[in-house]
């Protein structure tokens, strides 16, 4: 392997500075994410016993070596099971990003008509309503704790379950693709509760808290008022027109399905027209 420089005993080639500088890069990157966070502590002091011992390995320390690793173990393990939360939503950031995107090709079809049309039904009749579509990656811990349907997505299905007094109308429906997954789930709440200067009710928070936590949208519809939001990626966007909305809902249709090597080839072509 190629020699980059000698310190002492030491040689550095190519592949070390490669691997040192992508080990700088997701500890980085892993520290802006958490930044501001109780977790971005807790995560430099981890860093730090990690480089000690680093040191204690290379100077032979072998009982602080054995202390420093047992700290490690114990350190990674608590970190895990105290912020879940953190390290889901990296994960999730990690899957929508265009790279692993670009290995994949896109479904559409009449669901966003169906979801779109129903919505401004519900909201003309101010029936509160909570929608979340599936963009790339299930999330079936969620969908288990409601009313398993797995019925193909209708119009008079979606404002029948909606309808007040319905037994399904409290909750979230779950929809993959053209297929309702279940209805009356429930979600977890974001800790936003205040978006241009107005309070957001548990619909809108459980709206935003999935979107923050899983790769998809919601479409809240307002009981009070009626009116339609659209949470993505943490973000609440109110008072949506018919037409804006169709538009982000066919463009959560399009998320990825995986196809293996036909995907690379089909992107392959696409990229030399």
């Amino acid at each position: 392997m190629f020699e980059v420089f000698k310190i002492g005993f030491l040689t550095v080639t190519f592949a070390d500075v490669i691997d040192i500088a992508l080990v700088a890069f997701i500890f980085y990157k892993v520290y802006t994410f958490l930044k501001g966070t109780i977790a971005a502590q807790i995560f430099m002091g981890l860093v730090v016993v990690l480089l000690l011992s680093l040191i204690a390995q290379a100077l032979n320390l072998r009982e602080l070596s054995w202390l420093l690793k047992l700290i490690t173990d114990i350190w990674v393990l608590a970190f895990l099971i105290l912020f879940q939360p953190e390290i889901r939503r990296l994960l999730v950031i990690v899957a929508r990003n265009p790279f692993f995107k670009m290995f994949v090709k896109t479904e559409n079809g009449d669901a966003a008509t169906i979801i779109t049309e129903a919505a401004f039904h519900l909201s003309q009749n101010q029936h509160g309503a909570l929608i979340v579509i599936i963009k790339s990656t299930g999330i079936r811990g969620y969908t288990e704790t409601g009313e398993l349907i797995n019925a193909k997505l209708s119009m008079d299905l979606l404002t029948n379950i909606f309808f007040p007094n319905s037994p399904l109308h409290d909750g979230a429906v779950i929809i993959k693709g053209e297929i309702i997954e279940a209805a009356r789930c429930t979600l977890p709440l974001s800790l936003l509760t205040i978006v241009d200067g107005e309070s957001l009710g548990m619909r809108h928070r459980a709206g935003v808290g999935i979107t923050e936590q899983a790769d998809v949208m919601s479409v809240i519809i307002s009981e009070e008022t009626g009116s339609i939001s659209v949470a993505e990626n943490g973000t609440l966007i109110k008072g949506l027109s018919k037409e804006t909305l169709k538009r982000k809902i066919e463009s959560a249709f399009k998320a990825p399905v995986v196809q293996g090597w036909k995907a690379i080839f089909y992107q392959y072509k696409k990229s030399k027209k």
